[in-house]
């Protein structure tokens, strides 16, 4: 047994040598190994290399697509058009072929034949047509659940296309509504959109070419012009034109004071130079201020003058201040900006009882109150100090600056209409106002052409200034449409429109158009009462009209010709 096994036993050199063939086998087995696994990456990534480069390319010729199919839709076909049946690389290839071959000599003559034309200007493909028609924006997709019975209703039974003919869907009762519309009222050849196209058409190329109002082919828009004609926003400044005679376009806004109502009559209002402040001052003792905008018409702020009921309240042009005067020997001075109230008086050397009545100068300069047995006080804006003194022949009743503060006009118990120079403090002009006894207002308009006098029959003469300075006593117009005595005048912004009124009487406002001199014939307003009118005036835009009344309202108004405030 012993023999036998060590019979078999290999010996140990044999076994180191088996060992080191076996290890050397498994290295180079290994080696192997490695070798195709770097094989086989290398191939990934080279196929992977490829294939992002066809993706590129791919992706670079959609984007050139996109691009000359974006250029089609914003300028025009630039490109040949695409034929049926052919793919878009032979087109180019072609495209590119047939470019070289032949070619347009136009030196010989420029006219161009109707191939020629075709090919200048290739006919938009069928997509093109449809993109550039008009689409609805939005489908009410209830039209088509809706059932409307037609034969109820009188007024619908022309809808009907049979006599028996009564319940109908919502769609079908839309269109029926559109060609009904159509008919009553057909359009007109101008609003269409392919009305120019038609005209060109029609009328001729030779005039066409006359009046240079050729089309070139292939455009059926000008864009120019069209686009001026579709739009109705201002192309350089929008003027507010002529205002037209007979019926005045206005609306009724919410009530400037709405938000504080006076407890007295309101003898004051006037709006601020930035057209968004007003001021209201009445016998209540208060003065208001409030910020319009014709929806809320805020209440800024509100000033009590324990001793002195209003009678006018005005604000300097400038607007920095407002000066308020009652029925006293001394007045106020507001000032906006420190929101202080100083009181001024009585006037050194004058005995005057009442400075309720007074006028401003549009330069901000001068105050002109009206003072006992013919006077006119002049007082400085500045120092609130009497500079000097203007004497009528008669009581005074009125006045109105003119030519920028440097003029005043006056008038009063001797029916006759002073012009003075405040800047020599004479008077270069007296003339007679013509069927006036005792005048009672005086209005001047903004550029100082025309002037309004007002007497206390009621009668109102409108005259021309230089005629009037030049010896002409013969009024433009005379207004006789009050009856009792005139209180208040305000001629607006572009002295198109004259305010008259009087306190006497109800609903004894009119509004004249100047161009015309006729009066509104729908103001005041029908079948509403304005209570008792006492002031009035207009925004410096003339797009508001405020009117304050006996009841303690300020009534307010939206002037539609006038675009602004």
């Amino acid at each position: 047994m012993m023999s036998l096994i060590s019979q078999n036993v290999i010996p140990k050199e044999r076994v180191e040598k088996i060992k080191r063939k076996s290890s050397s086998f498994v290295e180079e087995k290994e080696e192997v190994e490695d070798k195709t696994e770097f094989d086989l990456g290398t191939l990934k990534t080279r196929k992977k290399k490829k294939e992002g480069k066809e993706q590129n390319e791919e992706l670079e010729i959609e984007q050139d697509k996109e691009m000359k199919r974006l250029e089609n839709f914003l300028f025009g076909s630039l490109y040949s058009p695409i034929e049926f049946g052919k793919s878009e690389v032979e087109e180019v290839r072609e495209g590119a072929e047939n470019s070289a071959l032949f070619f347009t000599d136009r030196s010989a003559n420029s006219a161009l034949s109707v191939y020629e034309e075709d090919a200048e200007f290739p006919l938009e493909s069928k997509a093109e047509e449809e993109s550039k028609q008009r689409k609805p924006v939005w489908f009410d997709e209830e039209e088509e659940k809706t059932s409307i019975n037609i034969a109820k209703v009188n007024r619908l039974r022309k809808l009907r296309k049979e006599e028996d003919e009564s319940v109908i869907s919502g769609s079908a009762y839309v269109s029926r509504l559109r060609a009904q519309h159509v008919k009553l009222n057909p359009s007109t050849e101008w609003a269409q959109l392919d009305s120019r196209d038609r005209k060109y058409s029609s009328d001729g190329e030779d005039s066409d070419e006359e009046n240079g109002a050729v089309l070139a082919r292939g455009y059926k828009d000008v864009g120019g012009v069209d686009d001026i004609l579709r739009t109705n926003e201002d192309l350089v400044v929008k003027g507010s034109g002529k205002l037209l005679p007979g019926l005045l376009e206005y609306s009724r806004l919410v009530d400037a004071n709405a938000e504080d109502p006076s407890n007295g009559p309101i003898t004051s209002i006037q709006f601020h130079r930035n057209a968004q402040l007003l001021l209201a001052g009445g016998l209540d003792k208060r003065l208001r201020f409030f910020q319009i905008d014709g929806k809320r018409n805020t209440k800024i702020q509100s000033v009590f003058i324990d001793d002195c009921p209003i009678r006018k309240a005005s604000f300097l042009p400038d607007g920095s201040q407002v000066i308020v005067a009652g029925r006293r020997k001394f007045f106020y001075s507001f000032d906006l900006v420190k929101a202080k109230m100083d009181k001024i008086g009585p006037l050194t050397g004058r005995e005057e009882k009442s400075l309720e009545s007074f006028e401003v100068s549009p330069d901000s300069k001068t105050i002109a109150f009206i003072g006992n047995e013919g006077y006119i006080l002049l007082v400085s804006s500045k120092t609130k100090e009497l500079i000097g003194t203007l004497k009528m022949n008669g009581t005074v009743r009125s006045l109105s600056f003119a030519n920028d503060g440097q003029k005043l006009l006056s008038s009063g118990g001797d029916g006759q209409i002073y012009h003075w120079d405040l800047r020599t403090r004479t008077c270069f002009h007296k003339g007679v106002d013509e069927g006036c006894i005792n005048g009672t207002a005086l209005c001047t308009s903004p550029s100082g052409n025309l002037f309004a006098a007002g007497s206390d029959s009621g009668i109102v003469n409108i005259y021309n200034n230089d005629d009037f300075l030049g010896g002409k006593r013969k009024p433009i117009k005379t207004i006789e449409n009050l009856t009792t005595k005139v209180d208040f005048m305000k001629f607006n912004n572009d002295a198109q429109i004259l305010a008259v009124s009087s306190s006497m009487k109800k609903n004894s406002l009119k509004l004249i158009h100047i161009p015309s001199f006729t009066v509104f014939s729908n103001w005041p307003p029908p079948n509403r009462t304005i209570h008792y009118p006492r002031c009035l005036d207009f925004s410096p835009g003339g797009g508001f009209m405020a009117m304050a009344n006996s009841a303690g309202k300020v009534l307010l108004y939206k002037l539609h010709h006038y675009h602004h405030a």
